[in-house]
């Protein structure tokens, strides 16, 4: 198996809601989207899909227990006012601040939004991790 992860599907309550809050983050589904089934975002070298979670438990072989699934996901950015900027339209979309920006032990700066499903996002800066030009991190 190659290193590499080509698809994140976040379960999601109710799928309307969830694609107009990426879409209210300036997210565009992709064309092969199923309207009402299933969204898709090409997010540069991967997947992100929204599904109903019934389904996804269903299809992945495991029982829901409604819970955390113990994953975040992370979006790094090249600067602080980017972290700031971000978190603040997550919220303004729907999302709660579940931490506020702020400088971290490993010296970044991060904060935390939780989208209406419960998916938390990190956004960050990470100086270990330079972007190249597509805004890919790039591990040292």
């Amino acid at each position: 198996m190659q290193q590499r992860v080509s698809l994140i599907t976040l379960g999601v309550g109710d799928l309307g809601r969830a694609l107009a809050f990426y879409e209210r983050l300036g997210w565009r589904s992709h064309p092969d989207s199923v309207r009402g089934e299933v969204t898709f975002f090409d997010t540069g070298g991967s997947v992100v899909a929204l599904w109903a979670r019934e389904k996804l438990a269903a299809d992945s072989g495991i029982v829901d227990s409604g819970g955390w699934g113990g994953m975040a996901l992370a979006h790094n950015v090249g600067t602080s006012d980017e972290v700031d900027a971000i978190l603040a339209a997550a919220v303004e979309a729907g999302a709660s601040l579940a931490r506020a920006s702020a400088s971290t032990p490993w010296g970044g700066y991060s904060g935390v939004f939780v989208d209406p499903d419960g998916h938390p996002w990190e956004v960050a800066v990470n100086p270990g991790w330079p972007l190249d030009a597509e805004g890919r991190p790039q591990l040292s």
